[in-house]
């Protein structure tokens, strides 16, 4: 067994990234279920049917849609369980603990849909089933940081301070945005229950957030560019660019009636944009480059940051 994990601790990286890519991914492979109208095409959960665990033809296109995106979960578990075996094999102990929170968030996540399924896809616990994914994508980022990441100490108060308010900002963002979509046509089934606000009035609610989270963004790079934090300066600008570019694509899809290819793009920048406000969080905080992980597994005096 030591010898299997000391195989699989050269891989914690590779693996760290698949889970942070998978993660992504079945978002935006959710986003296709929800978009096709196939979110009841497996009507029941943990079975497809009553009398099957899986899709069948009479169930059509719809019922295979949902079921491959059920069988997904299984590949984001397989990585996960690498992933931990490798972080144990390289006796890295913040990279276990990180690993460990994602590969619990998975059947926690799957439950959840089950749960959206049994209750015709009411749209605030599909609302939670989007956040789940947001928060282990962001413990998914968390772990590619231990691992790949500049020596840095602690921020100063005040960018510390901005990178949080727009981490919590960001989350205000993702969460009203949940609501728009709970408001909107997309419910994932044409029998699917809304949540009876206006989508008129609930996006202008929105875009509001967006505005101040911008704001907050352009600001933590104005003063992390007058305090020399360089790390920080890349992390918050390549967050701004896709905060603007999923403000432009929010007002496009809005304009053009929310079709389904542009919906879908706005979810895979929702996906990104909560790994890059995680990165900006993480980023304001201290994180030691000296001490790599040896791929043999030799045991380490601090939590390692990188192998090699």
């Amino acid at each position: 067994m030591r010898t299997l994990l000391d195989r699989l601790a050269r891989y914690l990286w590779p693996l760290a990234v698949a889970n942070l890519v998978a993660n992504i991914g079945i978002v935006v492979t959710g986003a296709a279920v929800r978009l096709t109208g196939s979110g009841l095409g497996c009507p029941t959960w943990p079975r497809c049917t009553d009398a099957s665990y899986v899709a069948h033809g009479e169930l059509g296109m719809h019922g295979a849609i949902e079921f491959g995106n059920r069988l997904l979960t299984f590949v984001l578990s397989a990585v996960a369980v690498l992933c931990f075996l490798a972080a144990l094999g390289a006796r890295h102990r913040r990279a276990t603990r990180l690993s460990l929170v994602i590969g619990l968030g998975i059947p926690l996540q799957a439950v959840i849909g089950g749960i959206t399924v049994l209750t015709d896809l009411n749209p605030w616990i599909v609302a939670g089933h989007f956040l789940l994914s947001m928060a282990i994508i962001m413990v998914c980022v968390a772990l590619v940081d231990e691992l790949r990441s500049p020596e840095r100490g602690p921020a100063p108060p005040l960018p510390r301070a901005l990178a949080w308010a727009t981490l919590l900002a960001g989350w205000v963002v993702l969460y009203l945005g949940t609501v728009v979509t709970g408001a909107g046509p997309h419910a994932g089934d044409t029998e699917s229950p809304r949540n009876g606000l206006d989508p008129a009035a609930v996006s202008q609610v929105h875009a509001v957030s967006v505005y101040v989270l911008v704001a907050l963004t352009v600001a933590l790079l104005v003063v992390a560019r007058r305090v020399g934090l360089g790390w920080l300066s890349r992390v918050t600008g390549l967050v701004l660019l896709i905060e603007l570019l999923q403000g432009v694509l929010g007002w496009v899809q809005y304009a053009l009636d929310l079709p389904v290819g542009l919906v879908a793009l706005h979810m895979l920048g929702a996906a990104l944009l909560a790994a890059g406000l995680a990165r900006i969080a993480l980023a304001v905080l201290p994180h030691r480059a000296d001490r790599e992980a040896s791929p043999g597994g030799e045991p380490q005096p601090h939590a390692a940051t990188r192998l090699t």
